[in-house]
């Protein structure tokens, strides 16, 4: 009971025939130095044999903008359906690897698999990230940092999407020094 969760769209595939898009919410961060995340996916998804073959993928985060198709992509199967054409969503240009990234997602995370270890109903993809996009729009100007509260983003609750809601602090901010007055 470890929620709420990221929910994101990985893509995978190297050919427009190939390419798929499942929901995943079972994803984080592993290592800073070096950039290093993962993803759990049961085996029986479609888009496990794309993954487990190429080893590599792109983490999409997802936006209150396209909610709905982050469910649709996690309740469909691409055995039967093209998710980028179902869902309007448009397939980008990863730098670091071939896998497509979505275009509407404000930040795109390119990921190279380099262990896979099954655990029974899913199997772990230990990555390394190997390029990061970021729509500019998100950018702050000076500091160029994500502005990931602007972005809208959404999480996954025990069956349920979330909207994020209000700030209540930054790090450190429990321990930080009150001004004098």
């Amino acid at each position: 009971m470890i929620y709420p969760l990221p929910a994101v769209l990985v893509t995978c595939g190297r050919t427009p025939e190939e390419r798929s898009i499942l929901t995943v919410s079972w994803v984080g961060t592993l290592c800073t130095d070096p950039p290093m995340c993962y993803i759990s996916v049961r085996p029986e998804r479609h888009s496990f044999a794309i993954l487990e073959r190429h080893r590599e993928y792109v983490i999409n985060l997802t936006t209150e903008a396209i909610a709905r198709a982050t469910d649709w992509c996690g309740v469909r199967s691409g055995r039967h359906f093209d998710k980028f054409k179902e869902t309007g969503l448009t397939p980008g240009t990863a730098v670091a690897i071939q896998a497509p990234t979505i275009e509407e997602s404000p930040l795109s995370i390119e990921c190279r698999a380099r262990e896979i270890i099954p655990l029974g109903s899913h199997t772990l993809f230990i990555s390394d990230v190997l390029n990061v996009q970021a729509d500019e729009k998100y950018l702050h100007p000076v500091t160029g940092k994500f502005d990931l509260a602007a972005a809208l983003p959404i999480v996954y609750s025990h069956g349920e999407y979330f909207a994020l809601g209000r700030r209540i602090g930054k790090f450190g901010w429990s321990v930080e020094k009150k001004p004098r007055h």
